[in-house]
């Protein structure tokens, strides 16, 4: 993956053990925050036509609000029933309270 890192928030607005809606390069992305750690996927259900962000967060998974199917935010795969597909996920880091994503 290319090098494209995109300031896309700051750390404080993704607070801890929730996940909150971004849009960044063109993309609408989901952030999570697990245990200090930022994660950053695609923030539409690969099953639904759902936002993930308005869906629940508990530990790594993160359950669509329409089909209740979880997928795995470190690794984008899909936990449970109905999901069949991945989520794309993308790298992360933080520098100075900024949240970048890799776009690539």
């Amino acid at each position: 993956m290319a090098e494209n890192w995109t300031d896309v928030s700051t750390v404080d607005a993704v607070p801890e053990d929730d996940v909150v809606g971004v849009e960044a390069g063109g993309k609408d992305l989901a952030l999570y925050s697990v245990d200090g750690q930022v994660y950053a996927t695609d923030n539409l259900c690969t099953h639904g036509n759902a936002r993930l962000c308005d869906g629940f967060l508990e530990g790594f998974e993160i359950e669509c609000p329409l089909h209740q199917g979880k997928f795995d935010i470190r690794n984008g795969k899909p936990l449970c029933a109905p999901l069949v597909d991945a989520i794309r996920i993308y790298p992360v880091k933080v520098e100075e309270g900024r949240v970048l994503v890799n776009l690539g």
